[in-house]
């Protein structure tokens, strides 16, 4: 599946522009690393994509959250990978994180929040004077983007990455596509 067909998708399933720009900057993420892991970057940018695509209609059923959307993605004939990283990123399920997609996905959601949230406490609403020093003090304000498990985010070390570097690739990443997510 191309990004395009990918975007389309989405579109079709997820009608909320917060949800379709969290979806976008997962995206972003994701590729990002997957360049620094020596991955696929396209699977992982249309795993980042489409992580949420159910989440319109399961947001009041955490169960039924991202087994819904692997349905609809082996539906549309994506990949198993692709798939099951989709089903795992919940861990409501208490499915084993068995590959780096896996594992990347499931520190990814949470950190694209965290840093949303980093960048519109500022004056400007803006990710352009998000720097790395003051995610790292926000980390440990436990009232700060409460919904942003940092116990996700901490994961990162299963990929073999310290948090500081895992920050400073998805704050990296985000600010690429800025523009896109009116940041």
């Amino acid at each position: 599946m191309s990004r395009e067909e990918a975007i389309a998708l989405l579109k079709e399933y997820l009608h909320n522009e917060n949800l379709f720009n969290h979806s976008l900057a997962v995206e972003a993420i994701m590729r990002g690393l997957a360049r620094k892991l020596g991955e696929d970057e396209e699977k992982y940018g249309l795993a980042g994509l489409l992580h949420d695509i159910d989440y319109d209609f399961t947001a009041e059923d955490l169960k039924a959250h991202s087994l819904k959307g692997a349905e609809i993605l082996e539906k549309h004939g994506l990949p198993a990978d692709i798939v099951y990283a989709v089903k795992v990123h919940n861990d409501a399920h208490g499915l084993e994180r068995k590959s780096m997609m896996d594992k990347a996905l499931f520190a990814t959601d949470p950190v694209s929040g965290f840093i949303t949230a980093a960048a519109l406490v500022r004056p400007d609403k803006s990710l352009v004077g998000v720097e790395l020093k003051s995610l790292k003090k926000r980390f440990k304000e436990k009232s700060f983007a409460r919904g942003a498990s940092r116990e996700k985010m901490a994961t990162c070390t299963d990929m073999g990455l310290e948090l500081d570097e895992f920050m400073a690739i998805a704050l990296e990443s985000m600010k690429t596509i800025a523009a896109d997510i009116g940041l």
